[in-house]
């Protein structure tokens, strides 16, 4: 039987422009699907630079304005993977036309955007999906399974922090392509919705729903010149961000995230302590879950380091032979095959809009705390 053809719209060209075309070309090559993606078109502001990503990635069209392309008959399904201020009008738009959606992450630059976004989509059914691509690491995934088989026991602590360093500078602008996410007007904040969302959602899919939080937040360097403007103007992101936060489940919880760990590039890192066991992720050894199991007899007992390349764990039957690890590339594209899975069945894939905005009202809510100094709630 003949591929069903889904025509794919791209808006954004930058480094998760790349990323998500990436993952619409090797998903058909790794994962069995109804669905044979066809890359249609990119959209951006740049003709010449979306005509390089256009040749570089083999989209047969090229569009300046969004709107236009929301509006082609040609096109199925619309990836956003522009700035966090297109995201609501895009998906709206998408969403009236009947488009289906994959939006980057976080959904809206608040609970608000993102509130209108989940009900445009939920009005006309459109299948949707955010990239929130770090469930879809192997070692993730089956830390995910181990949980849900009960194999912790009940929770009682998480432990997540995602450092990087790249805006220790105080000459550094904000705005503008390159930096856009120094600017509040187009980023919604800081590190609490750029890496901290990572972090919150992955917590939400392990460990269930976030009750409340008190949160404290830092903006080292006041004042960046604009480049869009010129002008040397206040900074209104966020650069470091911590909270404490109490889960539905009775488990405590300890969330940070800074752009000025100096020595980080990424170091993303998860800890789950149970009654019975416990689990440790690292980004920077991705393949890797770590696992210690009080029922292991005492003489032995002690942390194990699960190599988790094998083809009985999570998605690692598609790739390679036992042993050889695959990249942060692939969570995408195990994402994408997902999205694909979900269109042949009755259960879309997870997080849905719905999904992403449970986070964002996390992130809100830290923002609040930290102006307030009070405990806030996370709930809608």
């Amino acid at each position: 039987m003949a591929a069903k053809k889904l025509r794919i719209g791209l808006v954004g060209y930058g480094f998760m422009g790349r990323v998500h075309s990436n993952a619409f070309h090797q998903a058909s090559h790794y994962f069995d699907s109804e669905y044979e993606p066809e890359l249609v078109a990119v959209c951006g502001r740049d003709k010449a630079n979306a005509e390089v990503h256009a040749e570089r990635w083999g989209f047969s069209s090229v569009e300046t304005d969004w709107r236009k392309l929301v509006e082609r008959d040609d096109i199925d399904l619309i990836d956003i993977a522009a700035p966090n201020d297109m995201h609501h009008d895009i998906a709206i738009a998408a969403a009236e036309a009947g488009k289906m959606i994959m939006c980057e992450k976080p959904l809206g630059r608040n609970a608000q955007e993102s509130q209108e976004m989940v009900d445009a989509v939920e009005k006309t059914g459109v299948a949707n999906m955010v990239w929130y691509n770090y469930r879809r690491i192997p070692a993730v995934t089956l830390a995910k399974q181990i949980i849900d088989e009960g194999k912790l026991g009940k929770i009682f602590h998480y432990r997540a922090k995602f450092l990087q360093d790249w805006t220790i500078a105080d000459d550094l602008p904000q705005g503008g392509a390159g930096l856009w996410r120094l600017d509040a007007g187009v980023a919604g904040s800081g590190v609490t919705g750029d890496l901290l969302a990572h972090c919150i959602d992955t917590a939400i899919w392990l460990n269930g729903p976030i009750d409340n939080v008190s949160g404290v937040t830092e903006t080292f360097i006041k004042e960046r010149m604009h480049t869009l403007t010129g002008n040397v103007e206040p900074v209104g992101i966020d650069d470091a961000s911590l909270f404490l936060a109490r889960f539905h489940n009775g488990s405590l919880a300890t969330f940070e995230a800074t752009r000025y760990a100096r020595g980080h590039k990424a170091l993303y890192t998860l800890e789950i302590n149970g009654e019975n066991a416990s689990i440790m992720w690292d980004l920077h050894d991705l393949h890797r879950l770590e696992y210690f199991d009080h029922s292991d007899e005492g003489r032995v007992r002690g942390w194990r380091s699960i190599h988790v390349t094998d083809g009985d764990q999570p998605y690692m039957d598609k790739w390679w032979v036992p042993g050889l690890s695959i990249g942060y590339e692939s969570s995408f594209v195990h994402q994408f095959a997902d999205f694909l899975t979900g269109l042949e069945g009755d259960q879309p894939a997870m997080p849905t809009f719905r999904d992403a905005l449970a986070t964002d009202l996390v992130t809100d809510a830290v923002l609040k705390s930290a102006q307030t100094g009070q405990w806030e709630s996370a709930g809608a």
